[in-house]
């Protein structure tokens, strides 16, 4: 015994008892399990992030890193655990695990960049430039609806010929500023990180959840950006006037779990 303790402490390691070592793998792994249903499901549920969408969305991605790391370091735990003789062993379910998600994410970026540079290439053709608003197109469409395509300093704007014959011009700047929201706060990095995790694990109901209501947050984010520039109700006036365009389905979730009716309730509200 004093031979072992004597050896041990000249080769300077720190030996830690198996049986910590499992207890920290279940208790990390209990973590993980934690931050995957029940805690994601309560805040889902909850109606205080529509007050607080930064705070809600800042715990959204804490939720996300916490889970991810506490599931890594636990099939670490676990490898030592079952492997205690094989130390270079040990480490590979967490590292195959950790290599897992990093390829769904490279993946999801190439993906979604290829995606912008083809509705670039398309927009070239079906629409023409603002006569004055830099940065945005003009598509000849009498559906009022207006969406941004971020692309660094490629990004532009897209306004429908509908939007521009119906809404007035503070409720047109409330429509703008909402969409300039989403491209100079790059809610299309929170978005992307959302979709990868999404795609990596498709079998995982929370991993839908959590990017539906992402989406929903970033929607909220945008409407508080542009009521900065413009009045509560003429945002709200241009949400309705958009949501009672006569198209079917108008009050479907525009983003995520956000309906126009639920953005106009909230600014009212």
């Amino acid at each position: 015994m004093l031979t072992v303790a004597a050896d041990t402490a000249q080769s300077g390691a720190l030996v830690i008892p198996h049986g910590v070592v499992i207890f920290g793998a279940v208790v990390l792994g209990l973590f993980a399990v934690g931050l995957a249903w029940p805690v994601p499901v309560a805040l889902s549920r909850a109606s205080w992030p529509m007050r607080a969408p930064v705070m809600a969305l800042l715990l959204w991605q804490a939720i996300g890193l916490a889970g991810g790391f506490s599931m890594i370091a636990a099939l670490a735990l676990a490898g030592h655990a079952a492997l205690p003789g094989h130390p270079w062993l040990a480490p590979i379910p967490a590292a195959l695990f950790t290599i897992y998600l990093l390829t769904h994410l490279g993946a999801t970026i190439v993906q979604v960049t290829k995606q912008r540079r083809r509705h670039l290439a398309l927009l070239e053709m079906l629409t023409s430039p603002h006569p004055t608003r830099a940065r945005t197109r003009v598509i000849d469409d009498a559906v009022p609806m207006a969406y941004c395509l971020p692309n660094g300093p490629r990004s532009v704007t897209v306004l429908s010929q509908g939007l521009l014959d119906r809404l007035d011009p503070d409720e047109l700047a409330a429509v703008i500023a909402h969409e300039r929201a989403h491209v100079e706060q790059r809610h299309d990095l929170l978005l992307l990180a959302f979709r990868a995790w999404r795609s990596a694990l498709p079998w995982f109901p929370i991993a839908a959840r959590a990017e539906v209501e992402v989406a929903a947050l970033v929607e909220m984010l945008a409407d508080d950006h542009a009521r900065r520039e413009v009045r509560d109700e003429v945002l709200a006036r241009a949400i309705l006037q958009v949501g009672a365009s006569g198209v079917p389905g108008a009050d479907q979730p525009v983003s995520g779990s956000m309906r126009v009716s639920d953005r106009f309730r909230r600014l009212a509200g």
